[in-house]
């Protein structure tokens, strides 16, 4: 029993107090896990080239071996930092680029992560090419309480295609505290980044428009939104549309707070395109989070989980996370993008 809930109960000792706290703590964890796509005809969507007979010979080997890779990686999120570590990783993760639902049940029945007993919320989305987001969460940590598919409406001529991802809005008890879960998948760059801006800016207002409307019933609540955005922490879509702030002196009530900033200005990135990094998987969180007196858990700090074994060492990409595909040969890596997490803490009376 001491081993199971060993995370909820770590002793750190943070600056900022003066003497030692006793704290729960937790890891709040986005990945997109590329191309995630089971092996099936789906005749409702576009996914001809990830089938057996498609141009990239994709087949059940690829892909118990991309359900393999992508399971080391979450058993090791947030469980190998020195000063706090929670060996039960990520209480709860959005997922994005997944096929369906049973990519996902494969995913945490995988004997790496099977103890861990992640549950699932998936909805089905309207994108062409059947790639949707989802959410995997410990039941140690987190309830559902409720979850909806909330659509995107995309602007006349901002992107070719006329269907997006849905926004995943989850509402759940967080150790017993109600907070609402928002996972994206944001419109790419593809044609252009102006071009394509005006399909971010729509995303990112769902999430805008649904947290404003339950703030103005209910009050302002504890909100995480976290995603592919396709734009990085400075771009319009985040500081005009959500109007993150990017310094906890500048928040008040009802703001959105974007931890990753200063890693971004300081170079550092989620994936990478033509020598340049971007930082487009982001997990932004609300006011409510940042006081650190609170009963409830409060954000410590935010990380990028790029170890070296997923990082490419030969090639065009040396450097880059390692992908699973190069064109259409199997690479045989992880993701293109690196996963992002942040650590919660909740004082111990």
């Amino acid at each position: 029993m001491k081993k199971i809930f060993a995370c909820l109960f770590i002793v750190v000792s943070l600056q900022s107090f003066a003497q030692k706290q006793n704290y729960k703590l937790a890891i709040v964890a986005f990945y997109n896990l590329e191309n995630f796509y089971d092996t099936l005809d789906d005749p409702t969507i576009d996914d001809e080239e990830f089938l057996p007979t498609g141009p990239r010979n994709y087949n059940g080997k690829i892909y118990h071996d991309k359900v393999e890779k992508l399971a080391s990686v979450i058993k090791q999120i947030g469980t190998d930092d020195e000063k706090m570590a929670c060996p039960d990783g990520p209480a709860f993760m959005g997922v994005a680029e997944v096929e369906n639902e049973n990519v996902l049940n494969d995913l945490v029945n995988h004997p790496l992560i099977k103890n861990r007993n992640y549950q699932i919320v998936h909805y089905d989305c309207k994108d062409r090419r059947g790639v949707d987001v989802g959410l995997l969460y410990n039941p140690k940590y987190f309830k559902v309480l409720d979850s909806r598919s909330l659509f995107v409406q995309l602007p006349g001529g901002s992107k070719n295609a006329y269907y997006t991802r849905d926004v995943l809005w989850v509402k759940g008890l967080f150790d017993g505290e109600v907070i609402h879960i928002y996972v994206n998948h944001w419109p790419s760059r593809l044609g252009g980044e102006e071009r394509s801006a005006p399909g971010r800016a729509a995303a990112a207002m769902v999430s805008k428009k649904h947290i404003d409307s339950i703030a103005k019933a209910e009050g302002e609540q504890k909100v995480v939104i976290m995603g592919d955005l396709n734009d990085d922490p400075v771009s319009p879509s985040l500081t005009k549309v959500l109007k993150c702030k990017s310094s906890i002196s500048e928040m008040s009530e009802g703001h959105l707070y974007n931890p990753w900033v200063e890693m971004y200005k300081n170079g550092y990135g989620t994936l990478a395109y033509q020598d340049a990094w971007g930082l487009f998987d982001q997990i932004i969180i609300g006011n409510k989070w940042l006081d650190k007196k609170q009963d409830g858990f409060f954000f410590a700090k935010q990380r990028i989980f790029n170890r070296e074994f997923m990082t490419e060492n030969i090639g065009k990409y040396k450097g880059y996370p390692m992908r699973t595909w190069d064109g259409l040969t199997y690479r045989g890596g992880y993701s293109d993008h690196y996963p992002t997490y942040l650590v919660m803490l909740k004082r111990i009376n």
